[in-house]
């Protein structure tokens, strides 16, 4: 009997500590700023169960990583405390690529040695920074961003309170690996992050539409861009890059294809043959051209061309500069104008009466934007944004692979 009771012992004992290195979280937040606009967490330990579930369907993955460099210190040698809610925040009036989070040190020694061999450069003041990171050191706790412009504008932390609560991540998240709530003066709009086998699915938590058979359709098309929005979508797009699409646009519809090409293109130089000659000296180098066309329907299309012209993305030769593809053509009859390219353009399909924005990986998008020239991008098949009523939901999906995407 005595037997039994220590194996109900040792099970009660195993059980607790499982709970609590994999199941127990602290909820609060201690570090959001009263200056925030987006707010995003990450559930650590949910995000470890699902490695831990992953990795024990492909044992092979242990194989794979006991072969990578050891000299490498890890994230959990690197002297942080680990929080079981990564908080990465938005500041109000910032750019769009400046995301901050703030993680409490442990061990100061191990930290700086972590940072050098990951070959952070000491910047001077307890500043340190990489080609993608900037990292700055304050007391027991340090400062990471994509960015460091806006290191001394974080602002106070929102002293443990959010409209007469205790500020804990039940007010942002539900049952997600993750959420991404934006915060305004009005409200706080929560939207769920799930990752799955090969895709990145964030949408709001009541959100019950299925947009498969749009995203099927799309992806059976050989542009690599496609849009159709409405006023209402334009002007939360146009938000989030700090342009205020305002009524005076007029826009009803925006409708949008484009397809990426590879052309001979065509270089003249001049030299002097042995006799002091000119000769003309004709070679050729491929480039990647756009063809496209961009379609507004507009109740006004005078009044929306004085919009552009207003705003400067028209030049004096008529030219749409808000794009960065010209030169271009632009026309308009009574309802409508059009941008397209001049070589050729994409036919637009008909009107689907969806709000969507696709973007399909393209082999010739790394040679016209070096900074996606990367193997994170290289791995996307496919970008989605889609709306309708209130239902919102953005969907990356990554080319399939060996291992799910949580164990690459």
């Amino acid at each position: 009997m005595k037997k039994k009771y220590i194996f109900l012992v040792i099970a009660v004992l195993l059980s607790i500590g499982v709970y609590f290195l994999l199941f127990y979280k602290d909820k609060s937040l201690k570090y959001i700023p009263e200056n925030a606009d987006v707010v995003v967490l990450i559930d650590v330990k949910k995000a470890t169960r699902q490695y831990i579930s992953s990795f024990l369907m492909h044992p092979s993955k242990l194989i794979e990583d006991s072969k990578k460099d050891k000299n490498k210190i890890s994230i959990s040698g690197s002297g942080l405390k680990i929080p079981d809610l990564l908080q990465v925040f938005h500041l109000n009036n910032t750019k769009i690529s400046e995301w901050y989070t703030v993680l409490e040190i442990k061990d100061k020694a191990k930290f700086l040695e972590f940072l050098k061999n990951r070959q952070f450069v000491n910047d001077g003041k307890d500043r340190f920074k990489n080609d993608q990171l900037f990292i700055k050191i304050d007391g027991e706790k340090c400062i990471v961003g994509t960015s460091n412009l806006n290191f001394k504008n974080i602002g106070k932390p929102f002293s443990q309170k959010f409209r007469d609560q205790i500020l804990k991540s039940d007010s942002f998240m539900n049952d997600g690996l993750g959420s991404i709530s934006f915060i305004s003066e009005v409200r706080t709009q929560n939207f769920s992050i799930n990752v799955k086998d090969d895709e990145i699915e964030i949408k709001n938590e009541t959100n019950s539409i299925n947009f498969e058979s749009l995203i099927s359709d799309l992806n059976n098309e050989t542009q690599f861009l496609n849009v159709e929005l409405d006023p209402e979508n334009i002007k939360k797009i146009s938000s989030v890059f700090k342009e205020n699409s305002s009524d005076s646009l007029s826009v009803n519809c925006l409708k949008m294809r484009a397809a990426l090409s590879e052309v001979n293109d065509t270089i003249i130089s001049y030299g002097y043959d042995d006799d002091f000659n000119e000769i003309e000296k004709v070679s050729y180098q491929k480039i990647v051209q756009p063809d496209y066309e961009i379609l507004l329907q507009s109740s006004n299309p005078n009044k929306t061309l004085e919009y552009f012209k207003r705003k400067k993305w028209m030049n004096e030769q008529d030219q749409f500069t808000a794009i960065p593809f010209q030169p271009n053509l632009i026309s308009h009859n009574k309802d409508q104008i059009s941008i397209r390219s001049p070589r050729k353009s994409v036919k637009l399909s008909d009107y689907k009466k969806q709000n969507y924005i696709f973007i399909k990986n393209d082999p010739l998008l790394y040679s016209s934007f070096k900074m996606l020239n990367n193997q994170f991008f290289k791995d996307i098949e496919y970008l989605f944004y889609g709306n309708k009523a209130q239902n919102y939901t953005v969907k990356i999906k990554f080319k399939k692979k060996k291992y799910p995407l949580i164990l690459r």
